[in-house]
């Protein structure tokens, strides 16, 4: 058995219709695969991936499962709203940990969406949706299976209190507006 860190070999997220929403296939540099395959035989084209793809949504479109060996891949995958993330690695891949992986991104995802976990939202934010596959996922490696802290790495910081700037003109507009108001009191009076 050749044991490797490239335990991911594809991740790909299809909506409801088996279209692709976002796909990211791993093809590891400088790995060398003594005694097996490519892990991504047959998968470096564009009609090979969309083919490879179809399958798989045909065999997975109904709720209820969560891992299936299709193709030689084993496919760990999990049902949101309208999508359908997969998580593909080796036949031999530990699934325990292919799913951990999931469910962390899964799970970051959720938190950076704010519980928003479909098509449109996805598409919309889709460069938090690839810094947390990046933070969970590197080249096929899997780095963080941990969602708190993938969404911690990913989330935008809050612009309400950060980007307040305080300049002369804007003590000037306060001191102005307060003059005003306090006028008004005293004529009140």
């Amino acid at each position: 058995m050749n044991l490797s860190l490239y335990a991911v070999h594809a991740f790909v997220i299809l909506d409801t219709d088996g279209h692709r929403v976002l796909a990211k296939y791993y093809d590891p540099k400088g790995q060398s695969y003594l005694g097996s395959a490519d892990p991504n035989k047959g998968l470096h084209t564009l009609k090979d991936q969309r083919a490879f793809e179809k399958g798989l949504f045909q065999k997975t479109k109904k709720a209820g499962g969560d891992i299936i060996l299709y193709d030689g891949h084993l496919a760990v995958y999990r049902h949101s709203l309208d999508l359908i993330f997969y998580l593909l690695g080796g036949p031999s891949e530990n699934e325990l940990m292919l799913h951990s992986a999931l469910s962390a991104f899964a799970d970051a995802a959720n938190t950076l969406l704010r519980g928003q976990v479909e098509k449109r939202a996805v598409l919309e934010n889709l460069d938090l949706v690839v810094l947390c596959l990046d933070e969970t996922i590197d080249d096929g490696i899997i780095v963080e299976t941990d969602s708190q802290t993938i969404a911690s790495r990913v989330s935008r910081p809050k612009a309400d209190a950060s980007e307040i700037v305080i300049n002369e003109q804007t003590i000037m507009n306060a001191y102005q507006t307060m003059k005003e108001k306090m006028q008004q009191r005293i004529g009140q009076l």
